[in-house]
This record gives structure tokens, C-alpha cells and sequence, in this order.
């Protein structure tokens, strides 16, 4: 996703900013995802944040590159602007304004890592003024004093179905219930063990079909091509569908019945909140957030990392009783309306802002 040749809005006057959201990668991730729903939920709260960077929807407040030479003025009532950094590629910037040219910022550093830092980054680290980390898991990889503040997922973006278009027989695809899988398609999002689950399970349940979602960059191609060679091979081409990347996810999470995340890693996890929203049942790997997120047995299931054997049995139980199924859809989104919407996300960065500034 992004959003080269579109026009901007007018940009936002940098005297109108408390908090600065970095973005600098081009490319959707995880990361950008999280800065796209949760800038504008902070603006509408009253908070006064703004990105910067590439690869972000034209609407969203932003300030340029030349503004940052205002930083040496702090906003009118407060002490010290806040740098809001989510890489490495953030940190450092912040750190360089900081420190070298003595500007008037405090350093937040975000850190959603499930695994040891390497020693550069623990480096910037330990340089930032305050760090989140996004889950009890990533707060655990931290040397540092942090604060877990979970992801959560805006409710008026991602809603359960409300029409004719919000169902399989909208897609032209056969069968009665969906089970999906969204992400890039490589191996670290566990696409592999989906496919293979689905070559051995759709077999046995003929009123199912599966979709993957999802960008296939060119050193991935020949894993992809050789999961759709097994997939022809097993004679389920027109049961398990490749839509590529599509424009527009959210329809395609309220047209399942089962989500399914299979990351051998993770950083936190977007994806199975915002199924959980659209009213879908997970079943889930435990990289990333996803077991902080799932309420074994009534939400969904959670399955070890890597363990295909497991994933398939998880969802092979789902698959051969719907109405369980989509009872654990029900319940999955109270879950995420109680628990993971973005408001209290954005509040509560709210108060680290308010005592950084």
C-alpha cells in the first residue's frame, strides 16, 4: 500500500503538534497498519499527533521533512514535543535531535519484538525517554522499564457482516462456510501449513472453501507457485483460491466463517483482532500476541508455532461443526469489543504523552 501520484491534504501546521509518528518504510507492514487506524482515533480523541514518512493514506494529518527544523520551538503549553518511534530507522532520528542537536523532544520507543534484541538495537533502547511494549510476551524480550500496551482494533472499520455482499455466495465461490488466511506469502507467516491443513482437511468437508490473501514479493515466488502446484496436484484448485493482494480486505473477513493465523513468527498480530471484529473464529499459531488475544475454546484456538499436525486438528474441529464455529464468532467479537478496541489503545498512549510532555 502505497500512495504515490495521490495528493495530500494540507499538511499540519507543525505549531498544532504534540506528538510526532514517524513512519519510514514505504511498504504496508504491520507497523504502518497500526499508524493508519490508530492516528486518526488519537485525533478524534483530541490528542494532537501526526505521521511522517511514505507509504501512508493521503488523509491522514502529516507534517513534511522541512518542519522538523521547528522542533527547537516546543508546542505552546509544553515542555518537549514526543517522537513516537516504532524501528530502529525512528529511533535513531529521534535520538540525533535529541542529543546532537538539542532540540526539545522526549524519545517513545514502541517494541512489539518477540525475540532478543540485537546489541545495536538494545543500543538505541536504552536511549529512548519511555518504551511500550506491545505485549507481556515482547515486554519480556526488554532489559528495560516498560509499559505493555496491547494493539486494538478500530470497530468502525472492521464490523461483523450487515449485507448480501458480506457473504461466500457474494464471492462466487463454492460451498457454504470460508476459512481464510491473510498475509504476506512466505514462510514465516506459515502459509505452507495452512495449504498443506487444507489439502488434507477440504477433502473431508465439502461444504468449505479456503482463500489466501496476500502479497507475493519475488523471492517468494517460488514458494508460492510450488503451494499452488501442490494444490493442483491434490485437485482442489477451485476449492482454495490464491485473491492475491486485494484492495480491500474487510469485506473478506466478514465473508468467513474461520480465520486462520499461522505465523512461525510474529511481531504482535493484527490480523486475528481484526477477524474477531468481523464476527470470524480464529485459529491461531502462539507467535506474535495471538494467545494474548484468543480465549482458548470459546473465541477460537491456539496451536504451537511450526506444529502443522496441531494447526490441522484445530481446524478440522471448527470445520466439522459450522454452528460451533460461528457461535465462537459471536463470542469473539464481545471479546474484542471489551477488551481490544483501538479507543483504549489510543487513551492510554494518551497518558504516556501527557507525562513525557
Amino acid at each position: 500500500m502505497t500512495i504515490s501520484g495521490q495528493k495530500r491534504p494540507d499538511n499540519v501546521d507543525i505549531a498544532d503538534v504534540d506528538v510526532i509518528a514517524p513512519n519510514f518504510k514505504r511498504r504496508l507492514s504491520g507497523v504502518t497498519s497500526t499508524i493508519v487506524q490508530l492516528v486518526p482515533k488519537q485525533r478524534a480523541l483530541g490528542q494532537r499527533v501526526a505521521t511522517l514518512g511514505p507509504g501512508l493514506p493521503a488523509d491522514i494529518a502529516h507534517i513534511r521533512f522541512r518542519d522538523l527544523l521547528s522542533l527547537w520551538q516546543p508546542p505552546k503549553g509544553r515542555n518537549h514535543r514526543v517522537w513516537h518511534a516504532r524501528r530502529n530507522t525512528e529511533m535513531l532520528p529521534g535520538i540525533l535531535m535529541r542529543d546532537v542537536l538539542r532540540m526539545p523532544v522526549k524519545l517513545l520507543f514502541t517494541s512489539a519484538a518477540q525475540r532478543r534484541h540485537s546489541g545495536y538495537t538494545k543500543f538505541l533502547i536504552r536511549k529512548m525517554d519511555a518504551v511500550i511494549a506491545t505485549s507481556t510476551r515482547s515486554g519480556s524480550f526488554l532489559d528495560v522499564p516498560h509499559t505493555v500496551i496491547q494493539h486494538g482494533v478500530d470497530l468502525e472499520r472492521f464490523h461483523p457482516p450487515c449485507g448480501p455482499e458480506d457473504t461466500i455466495a457474494a464471492t462466487g465461490l463454492p460451498g457454504k462456510y470460508l476459512v481464510g488466511c491473510f498475509g504476506r506469502v512466505r514462510p514465516q507467516k506459515g502459509t505452507d501449513l495452512f495449504v498443506h491443513a487444507m489439502i488434507e482437511l477440504l477433502p473431508q468437508h465439502p461444504d468449505w472453501t479456503a482463500v489466501i490473501s496476500g502479497r507475493i514479493t519475488p523471492e517468494h515466488k517460488a514458494f508460492a507457485d510450488g503451494l499452488k502446484a501442490d494444490i493442483a496436484a491434490a485437485g482442489l484448485s477451485e476449492r482454495m483460491v490464491f485473491l492475491g493482494e486485494v484492495d480491500d480486505i474487510k469485506p473478506w473477513y466478514r465473508r468467513l466463517s474461520l480465520y486462520v493465523a499461522p505465523s512461525r513468527n510474529e511481531g504482535f498480530g493484527l490480523t486475528p483482532l481484526e477477524a474477531m471484529a468481523s464476527q470470524t473464529a480464529v485459529v491461531t499459531s502462539d507467535a506474535g500476541a495471538y494467545s494474548e488475544m484468543t480465549i482458548e475454546g470459546e473465541t477460537g484456538s491456539v496451536v504451537p508455532a511450526g506444529n502443522r499436525d496441531a494447526l490441522t486438528t484445530a481446524i478440522g474441529g471448527y470445520m466439522a461443526d459450522p454452528a460451533k464455529t460461528l457461535e465462537a464468532g459471536r463470542k469473539a467479537l464481545d471479546h474484542v469489543r471489551t477488551n481490544f478496541a483501538l479507543e483504549c489503545e489510543a487513551v492510554a498512549l494518551g497518558a504516556i504523552y501527557t507525562v513525557l510532555s
